[in-house]
């Protein structure tokens, strides 16, 4: 051990979280329909799997962009050799406009303010080193993505300070939350450089109010630190209230000449609105110039592939083809996420009010033995391990009240969302058997123990009247003395 660093022999990346060890179980023993239909169905995992049927035929049509060709010409000598780490101009054009597309064009982008990175988890790491030293704190709204514990702490040693956010409210960020949070950082001599937040929400699939983007504008402003807002589901909206980006608000408000301005960052990708996480494609957009620079040198030790950024600046600038792509896309979402709703509805079990994301925050607190996390975990594991079924604990979220659940629904199809539906209704229905059969047990109980009392008092009253003819004290007589105590035993154990 000696002869390895502190940070590969560590334990703070998170995987022992349920988050990941839910995943491991999951690969031990996939559902599949054909050839193990009795594994454990994923459904811990945000990946859009529905439409990958229309990107294929895209493929198909534009043999070019496949097989690295411009009009017919191989440029496969360009794509091949080294690129420095500013990326293809024409793949940040094309990014950026697909950015303003899906945002309703109601705010446009600059291409040179982008730094492409392999994902957002790259991204949003990039972000810590720019923005916080070693020791440093973002506050973080729960629950917040389980991954972010490894994503922003593990190798920057930046901490998270927690608002807590409560279902009262729908888990919206409140003033008195986040002040909370903020003196929290203080008495454990912590620096706060920011708050990130991810809109739409992951876990919970909802877009955050203007009003709550005011209020984050408001503190970052006069605490002067930083504002990341990760937006990587804002093409995922499927239902009213519209998405509302963090740079819409800021121009509204006409800060753009302010130095909040250059405060606030965004964190996108492509994983999730185009259903691509294995492109490794992400990127920042800052509106400060050193942020800017300093992300780039950083951007070197996860860059996009060459061929990668030429094949998608080909789709993303084919505008009919993303137009339809995206109406297409919300319609097979929205289904899914209905029908995942209404199934579970069926089954007694309620989902938060959403409207964005691959995903549910489901509420199965009436489900749990007692109102504790150790009761959440009882529960995960039965759902785990004997309805086959993987999902993600309120806990792995840092939600702090327990029973709350993340349930994904687009990275299967639709017969095994209801596969996956009847197992859980059959579980709740077996959990309402064993209540039902425990209150019938209850009740016999009570009803052979009043039986016994009777029994024993109509016993004690002959023996009383035989004591009074032979003259013997009553009292000495405890079975009856302790007839109070006998029932309260019986109680308790019924």
């Amino acid at each position: 051990m000696g002869l390895l660093s502190r940070k590969a022999t560590c334990n703070t990346h998170g995987q022992d979280s349920s988050y990941f060890l839910g995943w491991q179980e999951y690969e031990k023993n996939p559902y599949n329909e054909v050839n193990n239909p009795n594994g454990i169905i994923q459904m811990g995992l945000a990946e859009n799997q529905l439409c990958l049927d229309l990107l294929e035929p895209w493929l198909m049509k534009n043999p070019d962009a496949l097989g690295l060709k411009r009009d017919g010409i191989s440029i496969f000598k360009e794509l091949a050799l080294f690129q420095d780490y500013n990326g293809f101009p024409a793949f940040k054009r094309a990014l950026v406009d697909f950015m303003g597309e899906i945002r309703g064009n109601k705010v446009s982008f600059d291409p040179n303010h982008v730094v492409l990175t392999a994902g957002a988890t790259s991204a949003n790491e990039t972000l810590m080193f720019c923005l916080a030293d070693q020791g440093d704190a973002f506050l973080l709204p729960t629950p917040y993505y389980p991954g972010f514990d490894r994503d922003l702490r593990w190798r920057t040693g930046v901490e998270i300070v927690p608002i807590h956010c409560t279902s009262s409210n729908g888990f919206k960020v409140t003033l008195p939350a986040i002040e909370q949070a903020y003196r929290q950082a203080q008495k454990r001599k912590l620096r706060v450089k920011g708050v990130l937040i991810t809109n739409p929400s992951n876990p919970l699939g909802t877009t955050m109010a203007r009003d709550e983007l005011d209020l984050l504008i408001n503190f970052i402003e006069d605490r002067q630190i930083h504002l990341i807002s990760d937006e990587i589901y804002s093409g995922t909206v499927l239902t009213s209230p519209s998405f509302v980006s963090v740079m819409e608000v800021l121009k509204d408000r006409n800060l753009d000449q302010t130095q909040v301005w250059e405060r606030v960052h965004i964190v996108y990708s492509l994983s999730k609105d185009l259903g691509l996480p294995g492109f490794r494609v992400g990127a920042i957009y800052s509106n400060d110039p050193v942020v800017v620079s300093a992300a780039t040198k950083m951007s070197s030790f996860g860059l996009v592939s060459s061929q990668t950024q030429y094949l998608l600046s080909a789709m993303l600038l084919d505008k009919k083809f993303t137009k339809e792509y995206m109406s297409e896309n919300h319609k097979r979402l929205q289904k899914q996420q209905k029908d995942l709703v209404s199934g579970l509805e069926k089954a007694g079990i309620r989902c938060l009010d959403s409207n964005a994301g691959l995903f549910c925050w489901v509420d199965m607190r009436h489900l749990l033995k007692s109102n504790t996390f150790e009761a959440e975990m009882e529960l995960w594991q039965k759902i785990v391990y004997h309805v086959k079924i993987n999902i993600s604990p309120g806990s792995s979220c840092h939600c702090i009240e327990p029973g709350w659940f993340r349930v994904c629904f687009a990275n299967m199809s639709e017969s095994t969302l209801k596969l996956a539906i009847q197992r859980l209704k059959s579980f709740v229905s077996s959990i309402g058997m064993k209540s039902q059969s425990h209150q019938e047990l209850k009740s016999l109980r009570r009803k052979a123990r009043n039986n016994w009392i009777f029994r024993l008092s109509l016993q004690s009253f002959y023996d009383r009247e035989q004591d009074t003819t032979t003259k013997v004290s009553f009292s000495y007589r405890p079975h009856f003395m302790s007839l109070s105590n006998i029932a309260a035993t019986l109680d308790a154990a019924a």
